[in-house]
């Protein structure tokens, strides 16, 4: 069992340029976050506040107390009902639990071998809505195949004691692939009890083109019930080679999802490459875009595809960066410990080292404001706790969960 810190650090984010709290609220126009020019300074958004939405300011002093460390690249959080909190940590595939008492519990019994490399290994998890009644916990991990190839995969068991029990693989993508990247694997219950399973592409080439075929699940928002069985009203259920699970496709690699709760409709924010990382709010039978249309470039800097931002047929963003956030982990917040915040999308940032708070209005992004820079932590996954604090995971080898309130 690891040893609980409990450690404490101050984060002072006081205003350098936009308004108050109820200013940043209602979007005031200004200056957008500071950041390095776009990698496609040619590129220009489809319509108006497509991106660099004016910079707000929060004026909270936030407190930031270490729960847990030397976690071993924590990737997925998810609190129980009794108020215990579930821990991935992906390169070693394992599961722990971190109690109301602050100790941990060390590796829950009873996983499924993983693919522990690079962007693989234990990734997503989600509480089944009916957990006091049935103590089902699911998990989506990188599954190796018998042919060296790997997957993303979805699997459920009963949580008893420490360990998991009556293990189910429930999906998996398909094909196949050689990769070592792009698995997404955020897993959202929708308010009807079904499941959203975000998938990557893999990356590679042969992966990308995969994203906008329908015979395979690389590249795509997937809905399934809780058992694994495919819901009736997918959009392409009873359609000859089309795969019954799709929900929407074109996606390039969606690491952060959550439903928001006025709505109860799904959202996630997904990877670009050398810019073009994307808020989408995915919709039924609908094509997304990648890789025929993207905003960014290739890392070489290079076009993608043909260089196209827009396309009959295909979805804009609600909104994209370039540069990049790298996404990762995504909140919806509603809770009354920060007031002011209520009604934003909350992100998680690799590359950008920030917790990226977007301020929405009418489905659009009206103001963005980047918290606790000054950790300097890539931030894997955020979560709303049940005390409306926020839980979030730091992505490192010393990785860490911190809780997020404000301070005094």
């Amino acid at each position: 069992m690891r040893r609980l810190v409990l450690t404490t650090a101050l984060a002072a984010l006081v205003a350098a340029c936009g308004g108050t709290e109820g200013q940043a609220q209602s979007g005031a126009a200004g200056a957008p976050v500071a950041s390095k020019p776009a990698n496609a300074p040619d590129q220009q958004p489809a319509f108006a506040g497509q991106t660099r939405a004016p910079e707000v300011k929060s004026n909270l002093a936030l407190q930031v107390t270490t729960l847990a460390e030397s976690l071993d690249m924590p990737w997925g959080l998810a609190f129980l009902p009794d108020g215990r909190l579930l821990i991935t940590e992906k390169h070693l595939g394992q599961l722990q639990i971190l109690g109301t008492d602050g100790k941990l519990s060390g590796p829950i019994i009873g996983l499924p071998a993983v693919v522990g490399a690079d962007q693989g290994g234990l990734l997503g998890v989600a509480v089944d809505p009916k957990f006091p009644d049935n103590g089902l916990i699911y998990w989506s991990y990188a599954e190796p195949a018998a042919d060296g190839t790997n997957n993303t995969a979805v699997a459920r068991g009963k949580l008893t004691g420490d360990r998991i029990e009556n293990v189910q693989v429930i999906f998996r993508q398909t094909p196949s692939m050689n990769s070592t990247k792009h698995y997404g694997g955020r897993l959202v219950f929708a308010p009807d009890g079904t499941l959203f399973v975000t998938t990557g592409e893999r990356s590679i080439l042969e992966g990308r083109a995969q994203a906008q075929r329908l015979d395979g699940t690389l590249g795509k928002v997937v809905r399934i019930n809780s058992d694994g069985s495919i819901p009736k009203d997918n959009p392409f259920v009873g359609k000859p080679g089309v795969r019954p699970e799709i929900w929407s496709y074109g996606h390039r690699n969606i690491l952060s999802a959550a439903i928001d709760p006025k709505t109860g409709k799904l959202w996630e924010v997904e990877h670009g490459a050398r810019g073009g990382d994307e808020l989408n709010q995915p919709q039924a039978g609908k094509d997304y875009g990648w890789p025929t249309i993207t905003y960014g470039l290739e890392y070489s800097g290079k076009p993608v595809g043909a260089g196209l931002t827009a396309k009959e047929g295909m979805e804009q963003p609600v909104y994209y960066w370039d540069p990049v956030i790298a996404p990762a982990g995504m909140a919806f917040y509603e809770a009354d410990l920060f007031p002011g915040w209520k009604g934003s999308i909350l992100i998680g940032g690799l590359g950008s080292k920030a917790l990226v708070r977007l301020v929405m209005q009418d489905g659009k992004v009206v103001g963005e404001e980047r918290l606790l820079t000054d950790l300097n932590e890539r931030i894997r996954d955020v979560v709303v706790g049940p005390d409306g604090a926020l839980y979030l995971a730091t992505d490192s080898k010393n990785g860490r969960v911190l809780k997020v309130t404000p301070k005094g």
